[in-house]
Order: C-alpha cells, then sequence, then structure tokens
C-alpha cells in the first residue's frame, strides 16, 4: 500500500528505498490493494462455504493464518521506531479468547470439536492481528480494504442471485431462499449485508472518480436484492442497526441518502416482483419451472442495475456542484433526520392501532420471540414479518447447558453434542445460533467475561479512531462554562470539529464490523469464514486505526532497534507456521483415517492398522481413528484388541453418543445382549432421538428376549 511504502525515512537504509519505490508505485497500489483484499474475501468465501467440510475450512483458514502472521512480521519492520502501537490492549483481549478456546480442549466433552474451534479461533485472531499491524503502519490503507469489502460483498452476492437465475448451476437445490456458496442463507445475507456501509460511503464521498461514486447505486441495488431474496431476518436486522449507527455519526447524510434512496427503490420493484412469483419463493418447485422463473429474474435485474447505473452517473454530476448553502444543507438534513424520526413513531402508531394495542402487541412480539415451542416459520416472503422460530430452543436449550458447567461451560464447539439428550426435537444443529448462549455453554462465565472486556475495548478503540470518544476540548469547555457562570454569561458553545476523511473511513468500517457484531447476536455464522473474516478486518483495522503521534524514542538508523525489529518479526512468522501446523493435523489425521478405510476396504489389514494408528497418533482427541482401528481388529478376529480399543474411545468421549453406540452394536454383533443392553442404554441417554441408537437398543432387546 502506497501510505505503508511511502513512510518518510532516513536517506540511505531500507526504509528509505521502500519510500522511493512508494512513489513511483502509489498511483496503482490502492487499486492493487483492494484487489488483493477483494480476490482474499472471494477466495475465502467460495474454498470454506459455509465451514462444514474440514478439507475445505482447514486450508482457507492455514491460508488466513499465514498471511496475517506475514502482515504482522511486515509491520513490525516497517514501524517507525518508538511509534506507540495503537490496539494492543484489544489484540491482547484477542488472544486471550483464542488461549481460552485451545484450553477448553482439556474439559471439553467433545475435544475434537474443540481443538478445531481452536484453530478456527487463531486462524481469526491472525486475520484480526494482521489487520491491526496494517492499520498502524499504513493508516490510508483503509479504502483499500473497504472497497475490498465491497467487492467482495458484490461478487458474492452476484454469484447467488445468478444461482437463482441459472438454478441449473445447483439442480439439488430445491429451497427458495437464496444459499450458494455458503449452502446457509443467513451468510448469504450477511455477506451482503457487509458491503452496505462501504457502499454508501463510495457513493457519499466527495473525493474518488465520479464513475465509482455512480457505480456505488447499482451495486447497493445487487446487495439490496440478495439481502431481501435471502429472506434473513438476522442480517436485516444487522444492515438497519448498522446503517442507522452510519447515517447517525458520517457527515455525509444528503449525499448517501439519496445513493440509498434510489438503489432501494429499484430493488423493491424487483424484490417485490420476486416475491409475487410463486416459482421463486417456493421450496420444491420444478427445475424447469424454477428455470423459466429466474430467467425472468436475470432480464429484470440487468434492466436494473442499467437504470441504477444511469441513476449513478445523474447523481454523482449533480452531487459534484454544490449548489446548497451551508444553512440549506442544515435545513435540508434537519428534514431527513425528522422524517427517519417518524418512522419508529409510525410503527408505534401502528402497534397502537392493532387490536393488541402497544404494549400487548409488544409482549407478544417478546413472547414469540422467546417462546421456545415457537414454530419454524416458512421459507417464503411471509417470514420477514414474522418475530418467533426455533431459535429460542437453542438459545434454551444453550442456557440449560451452561447451567450444568456455569464457569468453563462444556468445551468450545460442544454445544451440538451436550444438546442432545434434553433436546425436545430431531433437528440437528451445530450452533445455538447467538453468541452470548453459545459462548456461555462452551466457555461459561469465563468466555463471556473475556468476550466482554474486548468488546469494551474495541469500542473504546473504535472511539478512538473515530473521533467520537471524549475529548480534552470538552474539559477544557467545561471549565469556560463554569467560568462563565461565575460572571453571569453566557456558557460557551463546544467547538465542533467536522471529521477527517481518515475518520470517516473508521466509521465505516465501524459499521460494517458492527453489521457481523450485530449479526452474530441473534444468529451463528462464526464458523463461517468468508463472513467472519471480513468482519474481524475491518475490527483489526478500526482498533489498529486512530491518530498517529511521532514520538521516536530510537534512531531510525539504531542498529539495536533494527535487531530487535527483526527478532519480533521472526517470532511472528515462527508463531504462524506452528499456528498453521496445528491448524493441519487434524485434517492430516483424517487423510491418514480415510487411507486406512480404502485399505480396510481393499483387504490390506496390516495398511490399515497401521494407518489407523497413525491417525490416532496425529490426532489423538479424535474418535474416527479409534472406531476404524476397532473395525480393522474385528476384520483381523481380533475380538479382545477390538473390544479395548472402543471401550478406549469411550473413555475418550464419554459424553459421545456415538463411541457408546459403536461398543453396543460390537457387543451385540459377538452376541452379548445383555451387555449391548447396557451399553446401549447409554448411548439412548445421550441421544434419545437419535434413530441409530434406538434401533441398535431394540435389536439388543429383541436378541435378549425383552
Amino acid at each position: 500500500m502506497s501510505s505503508l511504502i511511502a513512510e518518510p525515512r532516513r536517506a540511505g537504509g531500507p526504509p528509505a528505498r521502500l519510500a522511493a519505490l512508494g512513489s513511483r508505485l502509489a498511483p496503482h497500489a490502492q487499486a492493487l490493494a483492494t484487489l488483493a483484499f477483494a480476490g482474499l474475501l472471494i477466495a475465502i468465501a467460495f474454498l470454506a462455504r459455509g465451514g462444514a467440510a474440514l478439507a475445505r475450512t482447514t486450508t482457507a483458514t492455514i491460508a488466513v493464518t499465514l498471511l496475517g502472521a506475514a502482515a504482522v512480521a511486515a509491520a513490525i519492520v516497517a514501524r517507525p521506531p518508538g511509534r506507540r502501537v495503537r490496539g494492543g490492549v484489544v489484540l491482547l483481549l484477542f488472544t486471550a479468547l483464542a488461549v481460552l478456546t485451545a484450553a477448553s480442549i482439556a474439559w471439553s466433552i467433545q475435544p475434537s470439536a474443540s481443538w478445531q474451534a481452536a484453530n478456527l479461533t487463531v486462524a481469526y485472531l491472525g486475520a484480526f492481528a494482521g489487520a491491526l499491524a496494517l492499520a498502524n503502519v499504513a493508516p490510508g490503507g483503509w479504502r483499500a480494504l473497504l472497497g475490498g469489502v465491497v467487492l467482495a460483498s458484490v461478487v458474492v452476492s452476484g454469484y447467488a442471485l445468478l444461482a437463482k437465475v441459472f438454478p441449473s448451476i445447483s439442480p439439488l437445490d430445491l429451497y427458495a431462499r437464496l444459499r450458494a456458496p455458503f449452502d446457509y442463507w443467513n451468510a448469504v445475507g450477511l455477506m451482503a449485508a457487509l458491503g452496505i456501509p462501504g457502499c454508501l460511503w463510495l457513493g457519499a464521498r466527495r473525493e474518488g472518480h465520479a464513475l465509482a461514486r455512480a457505480l456505488a447505486v447499482p451495486a447497493l441495488g445487487l446487495l439490496l436484492v440478495a439481502l431481501m431474496l435471502s429472506y434473513g431476518r438476522g442480517p436485516l436486522v444487522a444492515a438497519v442497526v448498522a446503517t442507522a449507527c452510519w447515517f447517525a455519526v458520517v457527515p455525509l447524510r444528503l449525499r448517501a441518502a439519496a445513493v440509498l434512496a434510489a438503489a432501494g427503490a429499484g430493488a423493491a420493484i424487483v424484490c417485490l416482483w420476486a416475491f409475487a412469483n410463486e416459482a421463486l419463493s417456493t421450496d420444491g418447485t420444478p427445475l424447469d419451472v424454477r428455470a423459466d422463473a429466474g430467467h425472468s429474474l436475470g432480464l429484470l435485474l440487468v434492466a436494473l442495475l442499467l437504470v441504477l447505473l444511469l441513476a449513478g452517473l445523474a447523481l454523482a454530476f449533480a452531487l459534484s456542484r454544490d449548489g446548497l448553502s451551508a444553512s440549506g444543507r442544515r435545513q435540508l438534513g434537519t428534514v431527513l433526520l425528522t422524517a427517519l424520526a417518524l418512522v419508529p413513531l409510525a410503527g408505534v402508531a401502528a402497534l397502537a392501532a392493532s387490536e393488541r394495542g402497544l404494549t400487548g402487541s409488544i409482549s407478544h412480539g417478546w413472547d414469540q420471540l422467546t417462546d421456545p415451542n415457537a414454530q419454524q416459520p416458512a421459507n417464503d416472503p411471509s417470514r420477514l414479518a414474522s418475530v418467533g422460530g426455533v431459535r429460542a430452543r437453542y438459545w434454551d436449550d444453550a442456557f440449560t447447558i451452561w447451567d450444568a458447567a456455569p464457569w468453563t461451560g462444556v468445551g468450545a464447539d460442544a454445544y451440538a453434542t451436550a444438546r442432545r439428550p434434553i433436546q425436545r426435537d430431531r433437528l440437528r444443529v451445530r450452533h445455538a445460533h447467538g453468541y452470548v448462549p453459545q459462548t456461555l455453554a462452551d466457555l461459561g462465565l469465563a468466555g463471556l467475561a473475556v468476550s466482554v472486556a474486548l468488546l469494551v475495548a474495541w469500542l473504546a478503540a473504535a472511539a478512538r479512531a473515530t473521533g467520537l470518544g471524549p475529548r480534552r476540548r470538552w474539559g477544557a469547555w467545561l471549565g469556560a462554562s463554569l467560568r462563565a457562570r461565575r460572571l453571569e454569561r453566557p456558557p460557551p458553545r463546544p467547538a465542533r470539529r467536522a471529521p477527517t476523511g481518515d475518520q470517516i473511513g473508521a466509521m465505516t468500517l465501524a459499521a460494517t464490523a458492527l453489521t457481523f457484531g450485530v449479526h452474530s447476536a441473534v444468529d451463528w455464522t462464526w464458523f463461517i469464514p468468508g463472513t467472519a473474516i471480513a468482519g474481524l478486518l475491518c475490527a483489526g483495522w478500526v482498533a489498529g486505526s486512530g491518530p498517529l503521534r511521532e514520538a521516536p524514542t530510537a534512531a531510525p538508523g539504531d542498529a539495536r532497534a533494527g535487531r530487535a525489529r527483526g527478532a519480533a518479526a521472526a517470532v511472528a512468522l515462527v508463531v504462524g507456521l506452528a499456528a498453521a501446523w496445528a491448524i493441519w493435523q487434524p485434517q492430516r489425521a483424517v487423510t491418514a483415517d480415510d487411507r486406512a478405510l480404502d485399505a480396510l476396504d481393499a483387504g490390506d489389514l496390516r495398511t490399515a492398522q497401521e494407518e489407523a494408528q497413525r491417525a490416532g497418533r496425529i490426532d489423538p482427541l479424535s474418535l474416527d481413528p479409534l472406531l476404524t482401528l476397532a473395525a480393522v481388529q474385528t476384520a483381523a478376529r481380533d475380538v479382545g484388541a477390538a473390544r479395548a480399543t472402543l471401550e478406549r474411545a469411550v473413555r475418550l468421549q464419554p459424553a459421545n453418543p456415538e463411541s457408546w453406540l459403536r461398543l453396543g452394536e460390537f457387543e451385540l454383533a459377538q452376541g452379548r445382549a445383555a451387555e449391548a443392553l447396557r451399553v446401549l442404554d447409554a448411548a439412548v441417554f445421550l441421544d434419545p432421538h437419535g434413530p441409530a441408537a434406538q434401533s441398535a437398543y431394540a435389536r439388543a432387546q429383541q436378541a435378549a428376549g425383552g
């Protein structure tokens, strides 16, 4: 980035050569950095997808970890000597969260899942630390990051709509909601919502090329269509909250309101047409019917983009002329804020005029939101107006799990295993769909305390970076007011400073991070790297931003300072490599386990046993290598060894119904029906709605004559 490599240095050293190189590359550095950020986020989204496939997630997280370590090392070398590091407290607390997540392996009821969750958290820490480090040495690079997030959001949302226009891309997907490429509709909606603050800034900013401002209008329209066609209530709430906060603090309201109005009007036409088309809004529609309706949607989207591009060009031309006076802008801004304030008042009036009245409607909505017995709304546009759902059931189960282990929880990502004995339905869910209940269930009060401290520290850093925090001039104003009161004079008005371009950029990045944070409070896309890394990059950059003060404590040419920075950079790289190695181990074990199963199918029992034992040594926390080894020993007619291996699996994960189920099925196959019943009783207790455990228990009862 140009601001990174153009930092002035003393002539003659490497920093001076970097500065000279930066002066030649500056015109293109920002565009290249924007493409780099966008390419990274797009690659992660399409590679990791929904985060369910270990191989895909491992590749993505290793890449993110190594890139984050490289960014930290580069920032250490390039940082001016003596300059204070911004965001150190935030980074330290994020590190504490990662350490706690890794430590939970020791008490987790599902240690292999906790290891993978720790690996993911470490990768996210790398992304956060890399963005924070770059913000410290390249404060002007926020434009590249923000542009990259917008570009990635548009590309991913465009692909999701393309899969709707051409359903043959995913012919087996019979859902009406947008799911590609994450295989999860709320992630699609969140990815679209993450690009909205950046589009508002891009279309409303005063600097930059007029064509870029014009392109912000069709880009925003595309994101709004993708957001609405995902039918995601969580992403919609997050987008509304973040947009409202952006309008509240960024002094580009009139320009942004024009951009939002134009894009919103065009997107509303397309969405209303799509909502009314049953072929696009109903699950299970035949492929040929979906294809015909999708092609019509495609033509409408092309028309929308063309019209919004023309509208964007007109707005860019109109906004380039400063025709309004300062008083006129204030009056128009007042009208706009008044109109926005009337929206919730109109909602309150509508609720007051309903059958239940205001308080009754609010109480009914709250009951629907928190009722664990509420029914899941249909996957059609009507769900956007509904409040209830099965999410409250997941939250209620999470609080029940937390009550059993209040201080440390049951281990990172062990919620799914802990929920099975207490769940009242047959739904198989991995997560509690909410940061607070998930954290309480997994890490207990310790995890929630670290998370709250991290949030408070980040908010303080964001207030500093955006210029919205308390300033020293307020102290001076308070003193002047007290003196004026003693002299019976009117108190002075506090001085107002217009935010700088960098502060507006920090506000927009903070709004983007806020989008991810609000959505995490009502849903759970933490385990989907494509959305999580985009939000964490923005959060990390905000934490590392702020007014930089030059206060060098050592001369730039000091050899000792240079050696210290080099050593610190080397440590960062070594830590990154070690983390990447740890992230790779579970997938390494899966690969060895697959080789063992292939050898077992081929009848090569010796190779199968060696590969299964190798998988167990690589990942001693996983159940799969032990189950494979027991299958190999059973095929070799070594019944005693197979039984001992399965008993070891039970001791490794006693809360996992799968270990008891496999041991019970083994005992049943050996003709020990009574012992099988005893073991399978535990499997049914741990998973009362599991069809495999119920079937095995019924067969054992029949074999025992009961």
